[in-house]
């Protein structure tokens, strides 16, 4: 199908969630890679050295991100070590209409009220590890966390994996280029989905009339 013949479609809100270790970051660096958009979130907390404001996250002041929730502008927020972060809902609702997809990294409950908040545009998959001993292989390989994160994060991971039935695809991380195929044709599929597609009765009637 030529650009000038494909039919139009509503973006897709596009979820990965993983224990922290089993891949989502590397995964959703291959997708941006590929030219998938990353939601960006507002948050409280200060600028760390490297970060620009508007690319890695909006800052803004406890004040104005309370008014946010408030004035129901967040399509889900959480805090987290003192500090406040949310998704505006203006920015991703934009793209959506414009037939654009947004990648979020979020957790479960991040995930649980982007559902709630927009329903029929979600789409969620969770990446699991091969095992638990892979896990703690790949934390400490990267060699970027301390003793203690690595083991907080080793004693949060079951939990955060008993949450793998409120998404909508499961994928096993074994290998790291396979599951970057399999996320991509997911994606891909949903992309295709018929409620997602716009016109197709206009288009199909007018295949008919040639």
């Amino acid at each position: 199908m030529t650009q000038s013949t494909r039919i139009p479609r509503r973006g897709v809100m596009f979820v990965l969630s993983s224990p922290s270790g089993a891949g989502k970051t590397t995964i959703s660096r291959r997708l941006i890679e590929a030219g998938l958009r990353m939601s960006v979130s507002v948050t409280t907390r200060k600028m760390r050295p490297g970060e620009v404001d508007g690319k890695d996250y909006w800052f803004i002041s406890p004040e104005r991100f309370a008014a946010m929730v408030r004035d129901g502008e967040l399509l889900e927020h959480a805090t987290v070590y003192g500090y406040s972060y949310g998704t505006p809902r203006t920015p991703v609702e934009a793209a959506l209409a414009r037939g654009e997809d947004v990648l979020f990294d979020v957790d479960w409950q991040g995930t649980q009220q982007l559902r709630q908040a927009k329903p029929g545009d979600v789409v969620s998959v969770f990446v699991l590890p091969p095992s638990l001993k892979e896990l703690e292989r790949r934390l400490r390989g990267r060699g970027q966390d301390s003793e203690e994160t690595v083991r907080r994060r080793l004693a949060r991971a079951p939990d955060d994996m008993s949450h793998w039935a409120e998404y909508d695809y499961i994928l096993v991380n074994d290998d790291l280029e396979d599951c970057v195929r399999r996320v991509q044709g997911t994606l891909e599929a949903e992309r295709q989905r018929r409620d997602r597609l716009l016109g197709v009765g206009d288009f199909v009637r007018r295949l008919a009339q040639n």
